[in-house]
């Protein structure tokens, strides 16, 4: 009989855990390879985790909700079909040792690798180093939710919780003074339960829906920001005719070709990576009192999913690819936000983001910063309108394609200066696009 072991799969160099969401395959069923065995979320992203081989599921070694390490095993599968899952005969020891043994090992050993400490009922995410230190130094869940976090969307780091242990519990031992001890970590929003419930009125006919798992991680994320970055939005309207003009001269031979669409969107993300290099300190984080300045321009883009959520897939190095690529890579990365096939890796490590409010038919946003990140930019639908152009012969009116185009920034950072120069950059290259460029 071949066994072989179905192990958690590595999602990115960030990601160390994910959630046991749902079993989509019970004990005894039978696998095809590739197909997906259950669902995992983690603090990025959700997915599906397919079968390496075909056969029979014998054990699932966690339960739905179990937090599991990368590289544990989380299931066992037989190339056998007459293996059973139910329980063994008396009558055949040896045979049940045979099986049980190896499986209660692997039980004893992916044990090992969850938390003893339950961290579901925790408000926000934990890394496995904060919660390796938590245990170590005897730090509650209670506890540890009260320590304010530096790092992306408010998280506790591992320079947070080192730098609480020197006066955890001296904030309760220590008599009133003058100046009460402070722990000596970065400041950050008043916890939820401070906040006064307000309180929320129901008829007959209302209907209550809990939120989603990643309709609560935007709720949350969204709140920090607001919480976090002073935001102040800059609008330009700009002339984009000639690129109306061009998409429309060349997309019915490019589908053609490709066998694919292509939309405004890689032209966007084009201008914006040019305005980028313009403007790098656009392309920053804070850090504290420190403002780190980007090296690589990753650009995100805000795509919605059929569920009605949000997700922010981001193209790497975006200033370094034409608009051929730019476009594959939108098409690609659209494609399966939509299908829920991102990998964690492709919705981290953004340092601009873009969102098209336009698709909704609105003509311009105030969009919410993409904390880490400094600046978002809103584009909005294009609208045919009468404009004043410049011609040999003097002044004319003509019908043009316009939009408005709004950037969100953080004011901590970004002066209206350096945001309106920014917004105005994007729009000057829109509008200088070139009619006859190739693709």
């Amino acid at each position: 009989m071949a066994q072989f072991e179905m192990i958690m799969p590595k999602m990115g160099e960030s990601v160390a855990e994910a959630t046991i969401i749902k079993w989509l395959k019970s004990e005894g069923d039978s696998i095809d390879a590739d197909e997906s065995v259950l669902e995992i979320a983690t603090d990025k992203v959700d997915s599906e985790v397919p079968a390496p081989n075909g056969g029979i599921l014998i054990k699932r070694m966690f339960q739905e909700g179990d937090v599991v390490k990368v590289g544990a095993v989380i299931a066992l599968l037989s190339s056998d079909a007459s293996v059973a899952v139910s329980a063994p005969s008396p009558a055949t020891p040896a045979a049940s040792a045979q099986v049980n043994t190896p499986v209660a090992q692997v039980v004893a050993q992916a044990a090992t690798q969850v938390a003893v400490q339950d961290f579901s009922k925790a408000e926000r995410f934990y890394s496995p180093l904060v919660k390796n230190i938590a245990k170590q130094e005897g730090i509650s869940l209670a506890e540890l939710e009260k320590i304010p976090g530096s790092g992306a969307e408010g998280r506790v780091t591992k320079q947070d919780i080192l730098a609480y242990l020197p006066v955890k519990g001296q904030v309760a031992a220590t008599p009133v003074v003058n100046e009460p001890i402070q722990p000596a970590v970065t400041p950050a929003p008043k916890a939820k339960s401070e906040a006064p419930a307000v309180a929320v009125s129901l008829s007959g006919g209302d209907e209550i829906i809990e939120m989603d798992r990643m309709r609560k991680m935007i709720a949350e994320h969204m709140v920090m920001s607001k919480h976090t970055s002073p935001h102040v939005t800059s609008y330009v309207e700009a002339d984009v005719t000639n690129l109306v003009m061009w998409r429309n001269k060349i997309k019915s031979g490019f589908e053609k070709r490709e066998n694919e669409k292509i939309t405004f969107t890689p032209v966007f993300i084009e201008a914006v990576a040019k305005a980028i290099k313009d403007f790098p300190m656009i392309n920053i984080s804070v850090d504290g009192t420190k403002i780190i300045v980007k090296k690589n321009i990753n650009i995100g883009m805000a795509t919605a999913l059929p569920s009605g959520n949000l997700i922010v897939p981001v193209i790497k190095n975006a200033d370094q690819k034409n608009l051929l690529g730019l476009t594959k890579s939108v098409n690609d990365l659209a494609n399966r936000a939509r299908m829920n096939k991102l990998v964690p890796d492709e919705i981290s490590g953004g340092t601009f983001t873009i969102t098209n409010v336009g698709s909704f038919g609105n003509v311009m946003g105030t969009p919410i910063i993409n904390q880490p990140q400094v600046a978002i930019l809103a584009v909005g639908a294009i609208k045919k309108k009468p404009a004043v152009i410049e011609t040999e012969q003097g002044d004319a009116i003509a019908i043009r394609h316009m939009m408005f185009l709004s950037l969100s920034y953080d004011h901590r950072v970004v002066d209206g200066s350096l945001g309106g120069r920014f917004v105005r950059k994007v729009a000057d290259y829109l509008e200088a696009f070139d009619i006859t460029t190739p693709i």
